[in-house]
Order: structure tokens, then sequence, then C-alpha cells
């Protein structure tokens, strides 16, 4: 990692922790913040309607899903997405039936203290987007990005930061995906693998907040 990224990561990780503490000092964690009050339930989006940032083509939201779902369980999870407009023009390999271009990056999961624990990527249907080649995906990876005071400027911060502290563990996900869509593809040559319901969470890895915050002091050569 060079000075520069290095600097982009402890930045970005900084955000994170000054959110956090802010949400804290609150008496409230991020998924508190997305509800807004709201009574949770699964598979709904919260804010509803989704999270939209016009000028930078972002969009999130976030879920949850049943605890008994075999693939992939966590508390629950933010979908990631980089909207038509910002996607650069670049052709999906699939889409879905009305079209749509929008691209998922990726989800994060987080835990009941709203800590991210998880990075995953998704089958095309899951999210119903245009599943793009995973360079063309990691390309759009810079683009993300969330301003605006709904539902708080520090979860927008937050959503915005949490894919800059862990870029390469996302990158080596999307490439994962990819192999393992192939794979899939191989494996069952009468099924569309972009449509295959058996094939849900494609790649995914836990991930330690506290420790990625302890490398990144490492290397800063921070005590």
């Amino acid at each position: 990692m060079n000075t520069e990224t290095l600097e982009q990561v402890a930045n970005a990780a900084a955000d994170i922790v000054a959110a956090m503490q802010s949400f804290a000092e609150a008496g409230s964690n991020i998924v508190l913040e997305v509800l807004q009050g709201a009574p949770f339930v699964e598979l709904e989006h919260y804010p509803p309607g989704d999270i939209c940032d016009p000028e930078n083509g972002s969009q999130y939201y976030f879920h949850a899903h049943p605890p008994a779902r075999p693939s992939y369980s966590d508390f629950g999870h933010f979908h990631l997405f980089l909207r038509p407009e910002k996607t650069g023009g670049v052709d999906g390999l699939s889409r879905s039936r009305d079209d749509k271009t929008i691209c998922h990056l990726a989800g994060i999961s987080v835990d009941e203290r709203g800590f991210p624990v998880g990075l995953f990527t998704t089958n095309r249907w899951v999210t119903d987007e245009a599943f793009y080649t995973a360079e063309d995906t990691i390309a759009m990876l810079d683009r993300f990005q969330i301003e605006g005071p709904v539902p708080a400027p520090e979860v927008n911060l937050w959503v915005s930061a949490v894919p800059v502290v862990y870029r390469a563990d996302i990158e080596a996900l999307i490439r994962e995906r990819d192999v393992a869509i192939e794979a899939w593809r191989k494996e069952h040559p009468e099924r569309d693998v972009f449509e295959d319901r058996r094939l849900e969470v494609v790649s995914w890895k836990k991930i330690d907040f506290e420790a990625r915050l302890t490398e990144i002091r490492e290397a800063l050569d921070l005590e």
C-alpha cells in the first residue's frame, strides 16, 4: 500500500470511528439510525425508498434476512450500488427484465452494535441488477460516495468510508465472485447461472474493524 492510499484508508477509518462515536453519544448505532424509529420487518428496505445521491449516482439500503438462511447469515447488511447514470456506459453480462443497468458493488454486514463484521457479493437475481464483470465492477468502486442529511450525515459518511477501508478485500471478493459464477455455470450448464436461486451469496468474508484499526496504526507507525 503506497503512502497516498494509506492516508486515504486512515482518513476513511477515522470517519468510521467518528460516526460510530457520534451514534454512541446519542445512545444509538447505525442500524437504529437507518430504521429511524420504524418497526423492523425482515426483507424491507431501510430507509424506505433507499438512499440515493443523484450527483454521485450512488445508492444503498439496509435490510436483513430470516436467520435460518443456509448460505450466509448476519444480523443485517447494507447493499451498495452505482446507478446507471454513473456506470460509464459499460454493458452488463446479464440484465433484469426491465433492462436495469444498476451495478451492485458489495454488501456490508453489521452486528447488533452496528460494527462492520462482514463483506459479501451476490448473484445477479438477488438485487435485480445488471451483472458486470469483476474488472468493470472494481472500476466503479471509486465512484461510490453518498452525501446528504438523510438519514443522517454520519450514516452516509460511514457507508461511504467502509468500502475505502476494505477496498482490497472487496476487490478480492468481486474477483472470487466471477470465478465462482463461472464454476457454477460449468457445473450446471442447463441453467441460467444469473437466475439460479440456489446461488445467492457468491463470495464473502468476515472482517474485524478493531483489528483493521490496529493494522492501520502499525502501518502509520502510531502507538
